[in-house]
C-alpha cells in the first residue's frame, strides 16, 4: 500500500482514533493541520507489515518541519485500526481492482496448446498443401486452440495463401469455443485484404462477435462489408438482423433502450436504401425497439405498413410487442381493439400478453373486463403471474368491493391457481396494505 495517502475525512477519523502526536509549544496553530496532513502521508508510506518500525525510536518530518519530532505515541492498541483501513478485505472493491482480477482470471484460463496433437493435424498435411488440404484438416480437428495455431503456422509458409473457407472454418471453430479474443487476429488480417471474403463469412463474425456482447467490433465489420465492392460480400438481411437482435439485448432500461434506437432506425433506413425487403424479424424488431424506447406511435406506424408498403404481415409476436406497449401507457382501448383483431386472425395470445392486458385494465378501473381476461387464461392454460393476482385484488378493494376480493382469493385457492405460498402472502396484503381487518377474520 506504499504509495497511498487517504483524504482529508479518513484521515481526520484516523486523528480521532489514534492519539494526537506531541509538538512542540509555541508553533502558530495554523499551521497544526498542514503539520498533521503531512505526518499522517508519510505515516501511510510506511510499509506496516513490521509494527516496530511504529514504535522505533522517532519518526523525523522532512524538509520544512525537520525540526519537528514526532514521539512515539501510538500505543498497540491502535496498530489493529490502521491496519484494517490498509487491508482489502474490509473494504469494497474498486472498478480497477475487478478489472486487474478478472484479466489475470482470464489469462489463468488462456488454453494450452496440444503439441502432441498439433504435430499430429500437420502430419496430416501433405508436403505442397493447398488451401483446400488445410481446410480438411481444420474440419476434422477439434480442439479450437490447435487450428488457431495451425492457421498461423500454414499463414508462415511459402507460397502458401488462405482462402475464404480456411478463414471461415478457423473463426467458426473459435467462435463455437468462445475464444472471441483469439479471433481478433485472425478477423484482423480478413480485414486487411481488400475484395476478400464472403457474405457467409463475414455473418460468421457478426454473430460470434454480436452473441460475445462487442457490437462495436460487429459494426466495424459491417463497415467493411459495404466499402467491398464484391457483390459476395454485401450485407443481406441476415446480417441486418443479427445487428438489429444486438441492439435490442443492450438492456431493458427505456433510456439505454432510446439510445440504441437512433442506431435502428438509420440501420433500418440503409437496409430500404440498399432494396433489402425487411423481413417479419427486421419488422418485429424494429416495433420491439420502438415499444422498449416508449414510442409506441412509431410501432403502430411500422405495424400499419405492414402488408401494404411491405409484402410482410404481422404474426402473434407482432400484436404481443404491440399490446405489451399499449398497456403500458394505459391505452387500453387500443391495446383491446388488438387483441380482439389478434383473435379474429386466430392467433394465440401469449402469457404477458394477458398479463399485461389484465393489469393496465385493472388499473384503469375496469376490473370486471380484466377479471373476464383472468378467467380467459386460466381456461387456455395461460400463466397467470403473481402481480397480477395482486393488482386485481387490490384494484377490487380499492372501490370499494373488498367482500367480493375476498371471494376471489378463496376461489382462486379452491381451484387451485395459487399454491400456499402467493395465498398467505395475498392474504396478508388484504389484511395489512388495504385496511379490511374486519372483513378478514374468517379466512384460514
Amino acid at each position: 500500500m506504499t504509495g497511498f495517502c487517504p483524504p482529508f475525512t479518513t484521515t481526520w477519523r484516523l486523528y480521532k482514533r489514534v492519539p494526537a502526536p506531541k509538538f512542540p509549544t509555541g508553533l502558530p496553530s495554523a499551521r497544526l493541520p498542514s503539520m498533521f496532513n503531512s505526518c499522517i502521508h508519510h505515516l501511510c508510506l510506511l510499509t506496516f507489515n513490521p509494527m516496530q518500525k511504529l514504535a522505533d525510536s522517532q519518526l523525523y518530518i522532512p524538509n520544512s518541519f525537520a525540526h519537528i519530532k514526532l514521539l512515539p505515541c501510538f500505543p498497540p492498541s491502535n496498530y489493529a485500526c490502521i491496519q484494517r483501513y490498509f487491508s482489502k478485505s474490509g473494504r469494497p472493491r474498486s472498478g480497477a481492482y475487478r478489472k486487474r482480477v478478472n484479466r489475470r482470471l482470464r489469462l489463468a484460463r488462456k488454453p494450452v496448446l496440444d503439441v502432441a496433437q498439433f504435430n499430429k493435424a500437420v502430419s496430416q498435411l501433405p508436403a505442397r498443401f493447398t488451401a483446400d488440404d488445410l481446410q480438411n484438416v481444420l474440419v476434422l480437428e477439434n480442439d479450437a486452440f490447435v487450428c488457431l495455431e495451425l492457421f498461423n503456422w500454414a499463414s508462415k509458409q511459402h507460397r502458401f495463401e488462405h482462402s475464404v473457407t480456411t478463414f471461415h472454418k478457423t473463426i467458426q471453430k473459435l467462435g463455437i469455443a468462445g475464444m472471441i479474443e483469439e479471433m481478433y487476429d485472425v478477423v484482423d488480417q480478413l480485414l486487411t485484404r481488400p475484395h476478400f471474403g464472403s457474405e457467409a463469412l463475414y455473418n460468421t463474425i457478426i454473430y460470434y462477435y454480436t452473441k460475445a456482447r462487442k457490437l462495436s467490433r460487429a459494426v466495424t465489420v459491417f463497415k467493411h462489408m459495404k466499402k467491398v465492392e464484391s457483390s459476395d460480400c454485401m450485407p443481406s438481411i441476415k446480417t441486418y438482423n443479427f445487428l438489429f437482435a444486438a441492439f435490442l439485448a443492450r438492456g431493458r432500461n427505456t433510456y439505454i433502450n432510446h439510445m440504441y434506437m437512433g442506431s435502428m432506425e438509420c440501420l433500418f433506413k440503409q437496409m430500404i436504401n440498399d432494396r433489402i425487403e425487411p423481413d417479419i424479424f427486421s419488422l418485429n424488431a424494429m416495433i420491439h425497439g420502438y415499444v422498449l424506447s416508449n414510442h409506441v406511435n412509431d410501432a403502430l406506424r411500422i405495424f400499419h405498413q405492414m402488408g401494404v408498403v411491405y409484402t410482410t404481415v404481422p404474426d402473434a409476436l407482432t400484436y404481443d410487442h404491440l399490446i405489451y406497449g399499449l398497456c403500458a401507457q394505459s391505452r387500453t382501448n387500443n391495446a383491446s381493439e388488438l387483441f380482439n383483431d389478434m383473435r379474429e386472425k386466430g392467433f394465440d395470445a401469449s402469457g404477458k400478453t394477458y398479463n399485461s392486458l389484465v393489469n393496465a385494465l385493472a388499473l384503469v378501473g375496469e376490473v370486471d373486463k380484466a377479471l373476464k381476461y383472468l378467467w380467459e387464461m386460466t381456461v387456455s392454460r395461460k400463466s397467470v403471474d403473481f402481480i397480477t393476482y395482486k393488482t386485481i385484488l387490490d384494484e377490487f378493494c380499492r372501490k370499494g368491493r373488498a367482500v367480493e376480493a375476498l371471494n376471489l382469493l378463496k376461489e382462486f385457492k379452491e381451484k387451485r391457481l395459487v399454491d400456499e405460498v402467493a395465498y398467505k402472502k395475498l392474504v396478508i396484503i388484504l389484511k395489512d396494505d388495504l385496511g379490511v381487518r374486519r372483513n378478514c377474520s374468517y379466512i384460514s
